[in-house]
């Protein structure tokens, strides 16, 4: 029968105590060596906490002036002017003379309210709707035209003739003065008439006032009421037809 193991764990010529001290002082070598903190952690090296300040000072300059970044005197010298940009000299449509710029605004009013009945060449029928190419009314008094175009027109025409058609509707609902300016200028200078004037936005502002004042608004004019009561020019200071026009808002062009 074997006997048991009875020697101890140490040996008793191990001294203890001398054991635990280097093993200490050896893992205090070690940590030292490895430099961990108590936690565990690695410390920063100088070298990168180096870097981060410097990158930080460098930030905070930057940083420090971001408002002037996109300040125009911060940016530009005094008196700097900024150089045209490349084709901006071409953008948007240029003037033309303002018989040019009425006319063509007019000639699409014509095609969307008058050439159904007028036809495009504004030649009529013959019976049932009259021509307005050489037509006395057309290239008559503007008052008077404008009249009729506005409220229209029952009865006889200026040339004493009833067509077929017997009544002209109205055509002033939602027709603004730049409608109507630019109606009547083409009209009166387009299709073989040579009226060779311009009605301005102003006059046919007039118009629009004159008409509303009618005492039979609401009803359409006849000759006799036009011949009686409006066989006059539209008040309103004359335009010349050559004068440069803006196409878009119908003003003048200011002085080249």
């Amino acid at each position: 029968m074997s006997v048991p193991n009875s020697k101890p764990d140490l040996d008793e010529s191990i001294n203890v105590a001398e054991a635990h001290g280097r093993i200490i002082r050896e893992a205090a070598a070690t940590a030292r060596e490895k430099r961990i903190a108590d936690n565990g952690r690695e410390p920063v090296s100088i070298g990168l906490i180096v870097v981060i300040g410097i990158t930080g000072v460098i930030a905070g300059g930057i940083l420090g002036h971001g408002g002037d970044w996109f300040n125009y005197k911060t940016l530009f010298k005094p008196g700097y002017v900024r150089a045209e940009a490349p084709g901006g000299e071409d953008s948007g449509p240029k003037p033309k003379p303002a018989i040019e710029v009425l006319s063509a605004r007019g000639a699409k009013l014509y095609s969307a309210k008058c050439a159904g009945c007028h036809g495009p060449d504004a030649k009529g029928d013959g019976s049932n709707y009259p021509a307005l190419a050489g037509s006395k009314r057309v290239l008559g008094n503007t008052d008077a035209l404008a009249m009729v175009i506005l409220n229209g027109l029952q009865g006889p025409t200026s040339s004493g003739k009833t067509y077929g058609a017997g009544l002209m509707p109205p055509q002033g609902a939602g027709m603004g003065a730049e409608d109507l300016a630019g109606l009547l200028t083409y009209i009166r200078n387009g299709f073989g008439n040579t009226s060779g004037d311009v009605v301005t936005v102003d006059m046919a502002k007039a118009a629009l006032d004159i008409s509303g004042k009618r005492a039979k608004a609401g009803q359409p004019s006849t000759d006799a009421e036009v011949m009686a009561e409006h066989d006059k020019a539209l008040p309103g200071e004359p335009l010349d037809p050559q004068i440069m026009m803006d196409p878009v808002t119908l003003q003048l062009a200011p002085a080249p």
